[in-house]
């Protein structure tokens, strides 16, 4: 078997605290928790994984004792939401009460969308352009 275009992607980055991120996402953006599991034994990670339980896609967010890395986000870490229409400001609000921080991301970013940083510092846009990669 070979990836195609309908093979399921999944992100995972670290997080320093997983109910706060969490609580961006899930509450804040209105992702559903997937799965969530507990560290159990040596090398393990608490996690959750968060997304719309119909996309090809899932955000894995890793903490816990065991951890290695601590999350690093730069401004280039970008997570985008192509909307194809205008950024509801009652969404904006839901991220920032959930923890989020609206920011610059750019003169671009800034110009075609919103950018909220969720607790990690990691920068959400959501895009009013659309996509396609046809």
């Amino acid at each position: 078997m070979t990836p195609s275009g309908s093979s399921h992607v999944r992100i995972a980055r670290p997080s320093r605290d997983l109910a706060a991120a969490e609580r961006f996402w899930v509450d804040g953006l209105g992702l559903s928790v997937l799965y969530r599991d507990e560290a159990g034994g040596p090398g393990e990670h608490d996690l959750v994984m968060v997304g719309w339980p119909d996309a090809a896609w899932h955000l894995e967010l890793v903490d816990g004792a065991q951890l290695t890395v601590a999350p690093t986000p730069t401004p280039e870490d970008l997570f985008v939401l192509y909307l194809d229409g205008p950024v509801d400001d009652d969404l904006v609000d839901r991220l920032e009460r959930a923890g989020g921080t609206r920011v610059s991301a750019g003169p671009y970013w800034d110009r075609w969308g919103v950018t909220v940083a969720d607790p990690d510092g990691y920068r959400l846009v959501l895009s009013t352009r659309g996509w396609s990669n046809a």
